[in-house]
């Protein structure tokens, strides 16, 4: 990078004749080429400038988010020290922030030197983090949807609301993935599988992109599976688990995407600190990769590095070491939450400890982000309040909400057909995420729990029969007391539908100390429900009456007694503001279900892991089994439970059901050079129209080393008329089955490789051979 910038100094100097004979700033010019803008505008910066753009600011240092107060001197200080982007993600009316961004991009562009716009940043994991914006599924819900063109299409719809209130960069997507289900943020995650998150978070990166917002790409790398479960824990693993596993979903949404930001991890990986680590930081996403964008640390986390890893004193924060260590190793920016560590990048320099071209670096990365984005040319692109409802929580965006849930609900089973439910049925809905508030994941704005469709509204809304209501329990107790009403509304209708499952909370609950079973920060030892919940399942299911049990949830459950023992189990991961309708569609057939889990779900959480891509020699054929009569039946793995999972990665149920058949390739003979395409055929052989997604897996027959026994490489979500067939087309890039060697170098081995086509990682339907030589 050093050599770079060297370059691109000497080249602009011929501009910078030009620009004095005129006098506008290369850098002003939209002409010019974004290296020769960035070199112009990195040599008029003082060294103060430099510092100001490495270090977020906050919207709440000149608007005072509960009475709309104006600090004019909160604004002059922080646009002097803390001006390359501001943070305003607070539950503050729309017009405040609008209001708020405005005054500060127009103080930089006119009340400072040299007029750098800043970059506004919100959270995005639900949808644009504002009261009244659209609330989307949980991205482990999106997921489950298998349809990358729906997120793309919700990235867009992100981009468009946070545009429209001047907010241009966005903390998503995550390339974390969820391997470790006692964690707390598995419901923030896409899922299991590196291929799977990779394809969602490109297409959310281009949908939000393609709006001119900026995607961040968190938290790299590898956060999703902590010691323990424990969020911010250490992640245990070496360079191959990193290069097969955990770097290929960053990837595709950072280089393949083209984000403009990343954010690195609270964690360490294999002993160092993500937000130092030199390796994965430098030499890998910068040397490797050719990423040419900026990182940012999560908030609070530089700080962590002698708090948290004792790599230097605390109390206080060696602030000095910290800077060394996350500048030099590649973490350009320090977002808030800590001592702003970053503030002593001056007298480091002067002091001869940091070197300045370390410091230019870092900021030629935002800038070159600034630039591509337009940002000196359009720095605010926030509507007047009068057109905000043409841009937010608009009826597109809100039906587009509807149909990506409903695409994500999966059915898990269905025993003697009860679903779909007629609408003339007598229905009991019952439990306590059925009604009463939202049950939304983290990262939706204070109160957002009581703006939305419950299950019970959604039902009442599509039903023509009657619909009754009973609470049951309340999520947090073991209180029985209503259970008597629960069941005398369940004995009287025809069928019953009951919501259980997990909870979190909103972005000021969570961090108040209220209850909560999943979220940031919030990590279990048990994936069962919570107290009277299980045994409220059990009562309905024994009055007799089909029971129809929702999981309403941010992560699997693991309750595989209702499995057995309900009329139908349906998954709906944390829902949309639209979730209500959404399972209504489900239920009563309007939408045949074709969501497939992004996660597998395990026996017990002492059976974890179970994803499916494990290595060879991993998960045991010889499982023991207790029996609902106490019968004991005893296996060596493990001695009465399964190492496999109860519900495997990709698998989802349908009202239809479809047959695979004659499976060819393009190529059967390949060089590491070609590509061949899977073409198999797949009929509806039910009278219901449906969709399928069809999966294809690949498995490396004889390899140098260990390496999983079966990779997902494709997929393809095809919607199939009853008594039809469709021909479904897959490609599938020789290069991409690869492995890193005994000597840690990507290679694709010759050799037979073993393609497969199926509806699930469990559910191989046909099969062809590959072979690379």
């Amino acid at each position: 990078m050093k050599l770079r910038l060297t370059i691109v100094v000497s080249l602009f100097l011929g501009l910078t004749r030009a620009d004095n004979a005129n006098s506008t700033p290369v850098y002003k010019n939209p002409h010019a080429s974004v290296d020769a803008r960035v070199a112009d505008l990195l040599s008029r910066m003082t060294l103060q400038e430099k510092t100001a753009q490495l270090i977020q600011g906050d919207i709440s240092n000149w608007i005072n988010t509960t009475t709309n107060a104006f600090n004019a001197t909160g604004l002059a200080w922080s646009m002097a020290n803390r001006a390359g982007q501001f943070y305003v993600g607070y539950p503050a009316p729309q017009q405040w922030i609008n209001e708020g961004v405005k005054k500060a991009q127009e103080y930089l562009m006119h009340n400072t030197t040299l007029g750098i716009p800043a970059l506004v940043q919100s959270e995005g994991i639900h949808g644009f983090l504002i009261g009244n914006a659209t609330i989307f599924n949980s991205p482990i819900g999106q997921a489950c949807s298998w349809n990358p063109k729906l997120v793309q299409k919700m990235g867009a719809a992100i981009a468009q609301e946070a545009l429209a209130l001047g907010v241009n960069q966005i903390f998503a997507p995550l390339g974390d993935l969820a391997r470790e289900l006692r964690y707390g943020r598995v419901e923030e995650t896409f899922g299991e599988d590196g291929y799977l998150a990779g394809e969602m978070g490109y297409s959310y990166v281009i949908g939000l992109q393609g709006g001119n917002v900026s995607a961040t790409i968190k938290h790299f790398a590898a956060y999703g599976t902590p010691e323990q479960g424990l969020n911010a824990g250490p992640v245990h693993g070496g360079e191959r688990e990193l290069r097969t596993t955990y770097l290929p979903p960053y990837k595709r949404q950072i280089i393949d995407a083209g984000a403009y930001a990343i954010m690195t991890s609270y964690a360490a990986y294999d002993g160092v600190p993500l937000i130092a680590n030199y390796h994965i930081l430098t030499e890998i996403l910068r040397e490797e990769w050719g990423y040419k964008y900026w990182t940012t640390s999560d908030a609070g986390a530089t700080d962590r590095l002698c708090y948290g890893f004792k790599m230097c004193q605390s109390n206080p924060t060696d602030q000095e070491a910290v800077t060394l260590y996350a500048l030099n190793a590649g973490n350009d920016v320090e977002m808030g939450g800590g001592t702003y560590c970053f503030a002593t990048i001056p007298a480091l320099v002067k002091a001869k400890k940091l070197s300045i071209d370390v410091v230019d670096t870092a900021v030629s990365r935002l800038l070159w982000a600034k630039f591509a984005m337009g940002l000196f040319e359009n720095p605010y692109l926030g509507v007047p309040a009068e057109q905000a409802a043409s841009k937010i929580h608009t009826p597109e965006t809100i039906a587009l909400a509807r149909e990506l849930d409903g695409e994500s609900i999966v059915l898990l089973e269905n025993h003697d057909n009860v679903l779909p439910l007629k609408k003339s049925a007598n229905i009991a809905v019952i439990g306590p995420m059925a009604h009463g508030f939202m049950n939304y994941g983290d990262y939706v704005v204070n109160a957002s729990q009581f703006r939305g469709v419950t299950p019970l509204d959604g039902i009442k809304a599509a039903s023509t029969g009657v619909v009754t209501y009973a609470k049951g329990c309340e999520r947090w107790s073991n209180d029985q007391s209503m259970f008597a009403e629960a069941i005398s509304t369940a004995q009287t209708a025809d069928v019953a539908v009951v919501v259980v499952g997990t909870w979190s909370r909103d972005q000021v609950q969570l961090w108040q100390g209220l209850n909560a079973t999943t979220g940031e920060h919030i990590d279990t030892a048990s994936l069962n429900l919570v107290g009277a919940m299980p045994h409220l399942v059990s009562a309905i299911i024994k009055t007799g009456k089909p029971t129809v049990v929702v999981f309403s949830s941010g992560k699997p459950i693991t309750e595989a007694w209702i499995s057995q023992n309900a009329s139908a189990l349906v998954q709906q991961f944390y829902p949309s503001e639209e979730g209500g309708n959404a399972l209504a569609d489900v239920l009563f057939g309007d939408i045949n279900p074709s969501g497939k889990l992004s996660v597998g779900f395990p026996y017990d959480v002492g059976t974890m892991p179970v994803y499916y891509d494990y290595l060879n020699t991993g998960r045991g054929s010889s499982p023991g089994h207790e029996y609902d009569n106490g019968t004991l039946v005893f296996g060596p793995e493990y001695v009465l439970n399964s190492p496999m999972p109860l519900y495997e990665f990709g698998y989802g149920k349908s009202y239809s059901t479809f047959h695979y058949s004659d499976l060819k390739l393009s190529k059967t003979n390949a060089t590491t050079t070609d590509s061949t395409m899977a073409t198999v055929q797949v009929t509806n052989n039910s009278t219901r129209d449906g969709t399928e997604v069809i999966q294809l897996y690949v498995r490396d027959l004889i390899t140098s080393i260990t390496v999983p026994n079966l990779m997902l490489k494709g997929f393809s979500k095809v919607p199939i008329r009853a008594g039809e067939t469709a021909i479904v087309q897959i490609p599938l890039e020789i290069k991409d089955l690869g492995l890193w060697d005994i000597r840690m170098r990507y290679v694709v081995e010759p050799g037979d490789f073993m393609i497969f086509v199926g509806s699930s990682s469990a559910d191989l339907r046909s099969n062809a051979t590959l072979t690379v030589g």
